[in-house]
């Protein structure tokens, strides 16, 4: 059979995404991945672990406005089938590939999730679980992940389709491409990845590919390594041999959530996979650019089975098999002046000896699975055809992606022929930045919130040049912030409201005011913001935490009661009303609040704010007398064993 490649649709239940916060996130919100002990580290690790760190994850808004409530929706689809694999990838979601369907085993390769619902786990927020993810940018879930990409038609090196993906990713300013190939009778789908960089400065690089696969009773994760470093979310990065005792390579032997990134002994096609008790399942292998591995499991404990719950609604448990650049996921690397950076991946079904990859010899079990893959030869001869068609000129156009692409190309003068950012793909959110470049100061109603605006050095150069307006002092002030300049960020805002009184400028001045440990300042700003945009929810959330942390319950709950009833029913605002009671000396109140059941759909992976709410309200309870109540499992999302 034929390689075919046709454009759909998938109807699943779907959680909409909703607006973007309109507030800039001027900060990172607190890690769940944080090393603690850089010092007992190889210096090589220890020097990848601090560079290239994203402060902020400007000029991107977060995505959090999501809720979950999930109707039928049509969902963009691309369909790669050769009639042995049927490889269905979602465009409008990362290029998320969604399903990997083996025909002559009858089996899902990948986990499959029933739903599409967002949850807060990737650099923006919102995130769903499933398939294979492409992660480029820093350490975390892309900013790409829940955003369009442009997609086409490219001929392969065999004369069939090859789906191409590609994006401008805005925190690091790199253009990549995705190549999904299927050779006909292949049953392996291969996959071609390039990063390149155009500028004349170096450029911090991260990816990973994260797999998600069905987890099992009896499944066992495998990759070629002896040693592997471990991470377990109590902020320590410590290496372990593999498999170890106890086997960590089985996920049912994790209590927690973990990461294992596998130390894999520099080789030329590294490799890992999962598989089942019967020996099957699925494998990655790839090029040697892309040398990491890693295991991430969600634990055994009540709070890994929640996370898994509302991530996955109604399916069975998964894991994640990643592949990536470094050793581990908190490493970036170097990527050089006009460099570019590819590789090949292929991903494929694998049915081993259950007696040799369960057995005790763990050599000969990484050796087994090996075996049961295509060859080395094979492997680069594929790359090197795809080498043949990866600058190639797309054809058909099947999705399109942002025009922010084609912003940047237009002011880096750059022709990107495999990647194509036409004038054609921009749209009214690139107009005010087309304006700059024409040396026209941005405009706009101070009462409307501004959109995301870009900030690296030659867009910051031109929004500093022009004339002087409110929208033109805020946009500068958000680009001096981005650039580590916060004496001159605070100058800027002032210098906006001074021309215009605005919801906007002034909470960016809480922020900065939070950063320098002025709560109570914060707190008066914050609440001055809402007053100016009260219909905004994101402004109305920040002020009742920030009067909270600013010891100020009476003015929280003045806040509260003016809020609209939408606004007020929010899973957060409950969250933060639930606090409210308690810092008011009403634990019964707080509690009530929690026994009449909420959600906080944004809940962030490794926040710990629900259960530390419900620890401080028994406590208080317990102070009057009431018997202590465990932790409900609907709110218990800890990730670890505090």
């Amino acid at each position: 059979m034929r390689t075919s490649l046709s454009p759909t649709e998938l109807v699943l239940p779907t959680a909409e995404l909703g607006p973007e916060n309109p507030l800039p996130p001027l900060t990172m919100p607190e890690r769940a991945q944080e090393v603690t002990n850089p010092g007992e580290l190889p210096p090589d690790l220890a020097a990848n672990l601090a560079y290239g760190r994203l402060g902020s994850v400007l000029p991107y808004h977060l995505q959090d406005a999501y809720s979950r409530e999930r109707t039928e929706r049509e969902l963009p689809a691309i369909v790669l089938d050769n009639g042995r694999l049927r490889a269905t990838v979602l465009p409008s979601l990362g290029g998320r590939l969604y399903s990997l369907w083996h025909r002559e085993s009858g089996r899902e390769l990948v986990h499959r999730n029933p739903v599409c619902q967002p949850a807060n786990l990737a650099l923006r927020g919102a995130w769903f679980a499933g398939g294979v993810e492409w992660n480029l940018g820093s350490t975390g879930h892309t900013t790409l992940t829940c955003a369009p990409m442009h997609a086409a038609r490219v001929t392969g090196p065999d004369g069939s389709p090859v789906l191409r993906l590609w994006e401008w990713e805005r925190t690091r300013d790199l253009p990549y491409q995705v190549d999904l190939w299927l050779p006909p009778d292949s049953d392996f789908l291969y996959v071609g990845v390039r990063i390149r960089n155009p500028h004349p400065h170096t450029v911090p690089a991260y990816w990973w590919s994260n797999i998600a696969v069905k987890q099992e009773q009896g499944t066992r994760v495998l990759a070629p390594a002896e040693g592997a470093w471990r991470y377990a979310y109590s902020g320590r990065l410590e290496r372990i041999p593999v498999p170890g005792t106890p086997d960590l390579t089985y996920p049912e032997r994790h209590r927690h959530a973990a990461d294992l990134f596998f130390d894999l002994p520099g080789e030329e096609y590294p490799l890992i996979a999962a598989v089942d008790e019967r020996g099957e399942g699925l494998a990655q292998l790839s090029t040697g650019r892309l040398r990491g591995r890693k295991l991430f499991v969600w634990g055994t404990s009540a709070g890994g089975a929640r996370w898994q719950e509302w991530l996955s609604p109604g399916a069975p448990g998964y894991l994640e098999i990643q592949a990536g650049l470094a050793r581990t996921q908190l490493e970036h690397l170097p990527l050089p002046a006009g460099e570019v950076w590819d590789w090949l991946e292929a991903y494929g079904p694998l049915r081993t000896d259950p007696a040799v990859v369960h057995g005790p010899e763990w050599t000969r079990a990484c050796a087994e699975v090996r075996e049961r893959l295509p060859g080395a030869s094979e492997l680069a001869a594929r790359y090197r055809d795809w080498l043949g068609v990866a600058d190639t000129e797309p054809g058909e156009w099947l999705h399109t992606g942002s025009g922010w692409g084609a912003l940047e190309a237009r002011l880096r003068g750059l022709d990107l022929r495999a990647t194509p950012f036409p004038a054609s793909t921009l749209t009214r959110r690139q107009r005010p930045w087309l304006d700059l470049l024409a040396g026209r100061a941005p405009e706009g109603d101070p009462a409307e919130a501004p959109g995301t605006a870009p900030v690296s050095a030659p867009w910051r150069e031109l929004v500093e040049a022009v004339a002087d307006t409110w929208a033109s002092w805020y946009q500068r002030g958000i680009a001096r912030w981005r650039h580590g300049d916060l004496a001159g960020a605070e100058q800027a805002w002032r210098a906006s409201l001074a021309r215009a009184p605005n919801a906007w400028a002034t909470r960016n001045l809480a922020v900065l005011a939070g950063e320098r440990g002025r709560a109570a300042e914060a707190a008066d700003l914050l609440v001055e913001a809402h007053g100016l945009s009260p219909e905004t929810p994101a402004l109305a959330v920040e002020a009742l935490a920030g009067t909270l942390a600013a010891g100020r319950p009476e003015q929280a709950r003045h806040l509260l009661g003016g809020l609209p009833a939408r606004v007020r029913a929010l899973g957060r605002v409950r969250l933060l009303e639930a606090r409210l009671r308690l810092a008011l000396g009403d634990p019964r109140g707080a509690e009530e609040i929690f026994d009449s059941g909420f959600e906080v759909p944004d809940i962030r992976e490794g926040e710990t704010l629900l259960s530390r709410t419900w620890e401080e309200i028994q406590h208080a309870l317990a102070a009057e007398g009431r018997q202590v109540r465990p932790l409900p499992p609907r709110y218990d999302f800890r990730m670890t064993g505090w």
